[in-house]
């Protein structure tokens, strides 16, 4: 089987948040030597582009409406990650070192799409799946479709994955010549609010929609701004499957970027090892818990509540606890987080970026991670933490809720219901009190690292849902 997935990250090549991981790890679990795996992404300013080994297998000229822009494809050379990857080079459009937020996103992410399927059209073979990963690829289903100029690809089956359904590629209809010519009955496929939507002209013409987790699914049917009427319309071809992490990556026993390597036979001292080394760094006593909180700084993460959950926890428990946050995102909330140190220096310490080699320290180190979002389609942070013998003090909600049970349910960690400052200080409260019970806490941690979160499993259900899909087609 010929595998396409197609997004606009993947680690380590570009990485914002937990899509760069999925489709960073799901293609390598695929990959065999009856499945071709392949990754296309658009070629960033990235330092995996510059320190990398890369060939021009394809160039061409695409159309987005009245402009042209050349492009290239780009095959790394080596396969080192463990599948074939593929950048779509179009240098007056990506070659800018961030991912997103530029103000013609719509037009970078679009003429991706159309180069994307250009070169797709233009190869021997065509893929067995076109696997798609949320709204910066949703038009590719409809264009496979709908626009004569890929009728060649028409039958191949077409798979969208939500990854977060709050991010919905809007745009209004003045931009409609972009797409390459079709018929204008099709035109409602594109709609949803008097708008072209990308995520829901996806959700519409793909052949099977999944989301992350099984709970991720049953919350957007009733809430997922503006889409649950459509959710609700084709829950008959949706499912969710919950994501993996990469067991090769997230190690603790290999992992290079920690400086102590421990297992679950020797993870008591290997973890107070990496904390005395963390908290050195950040000028915290190591003999107090440690819980963190690493992400995206965004009300959507619960971040906003940060601030007064840091000043309350830090008040309440004076010099109980230390709190580390490592992130970045909305500028108000990395103010008011940077101004608490000031307050409460060598108790409280925040890093404002991303650092994946830190992030990888901090999972080693903590001894709880927070988790307070409001929204989490799946959420990897608490996959990551349990790996590393950290608890996980999580909302219930999403994937958060299919993975974290809480410890006097005999489950893996601590939950509270209400993205909340009292739901999260209540929740530490809790986690101060297990921490001084010893031996609890050892097997709490035991019955975390012990779980299996890996890809395998998830890997091979996307497999049997290929399969699944490719059936019906030929069916049909």
């Amino acid at each position: 089987m010929e595998i396409f997935h197609i997004g606009a990250e993947c680690y380590p090549v570009a990485k914002v948040g937990g899509l760069a991981d999925v489709i960073g790890s799901l293609p390598k679990y695929q990959s065999s030597e009856e499945n071709k795996v392949r990754v296309v992404i658009p070629c960033y300013q990235t330092a995996f582009r510059s320190e990398n080994d890369f060939e021009c297998v394809h160039w061409g000229k695409l159309k987005l409406g009245n402009f042209n822009f050349p492009f290239s494809v780009l095959k790394e050379t080596s396969n080192k990650l463990g599948f074939e990857l593929y950048l779509i080079e179009i240098p007056e459009l990506f070659d800018r070192p961030n991912i997103y937020n530029y103000r013609d996103d719509i037009e970078r992410f679009l003429s991706f799409q159309i180069a994307t399927l250009d070169w797709i059209l233009g190869r021997s073979s065509i893929p067995d799946i076109i696997h798609c990963h949320d709204h910066h690829t949703g038009l590719i289903p409809f264009m496979k479709k709908y626009c004569p100029k890929y009728d060649k690809l028409k039958n191949i089956p077409t798979l969208i994955t939500i990854h977060n359904g709050l991010y919905q590629g809007i745009f209004t209809f003045n931009k409609l010549y972009y797409l390459p010519e079709f018929n204008l009955i099709n035109i409602k496929e594109l709609e949803w609010g008097n708008c072209i939507n990308s995520l829901a002209t996806a959700i519409k013409c793909a052949d099977e929609v999944t989301t992350v987790s099984p709970s991720y699914l049953n919350e957007i049917n009733h809430s997922d701004n503006g889409l649950e009427t459509l959710f609700q319309r084709v829950r008959h071809k949706s499912r969710g499957i919950l994501n993996g992490i990469d067991v090769d990556v997230w190690n603790p026993n290999s992992d290079p970027m920690v400086e102590i390597h421990y297992s679950i036979e020797n993870f008591v001292e290997g973890k107070q090892r990496n904390k005395e080394q963390l908290c050195a760094l950040f000028n915290m006593n190591p003999t107090k818990p440690l819980f963190s909180f690493i992400g995206r700084l965004y009300n959507e993460k619960g971040a906003d509540l940060l601030p007064k959950v840091v000043t309350s926890a830090l008040t309440t428990f004076e010099n109980e606890i230390n709190i580390l946050i490592l992130g970045y995102g909305d500028v108000e909330i990395e103010n008011q987080l940077t101004q608490l140190l000031s307050v409460y220096n060598g108790k409280y310490n925040v890093y404002i970026g991303y650092n994946e080699e830190l992030a990888h320290k901090v999972y080693a180190s903590s001894d709880f991670i927070l988790i307070p979002s409001r929204t989490e389609p799946c959420g990897l942070n608490q996959m990551y933490a349990l790996r590393y013998g950290t608890i996980p003090i999580v909302r219930r909600t999403g994937g958060l809720k299919d993975t974290i049970i809480d410890y006097e349910d005999n489950g893996n960690g601590i939950c509270h219901d209400e993205a909340s400052v009292e739901d999260v200080c209540d929740s530490i409260q809790r986690a101060v009190d297990l921490f001084k019970n010893k031996e609890n806490i050892k097997q709490i941690r035991i019955k975390g690292m012990s779980e299996d979160h890996s890809w395998k499993n998830v890997s091979q259900e996307y497999l049997e849902l290929y399969n699944l899909i490719i059936a019906k087609k030929y069916e049909s």
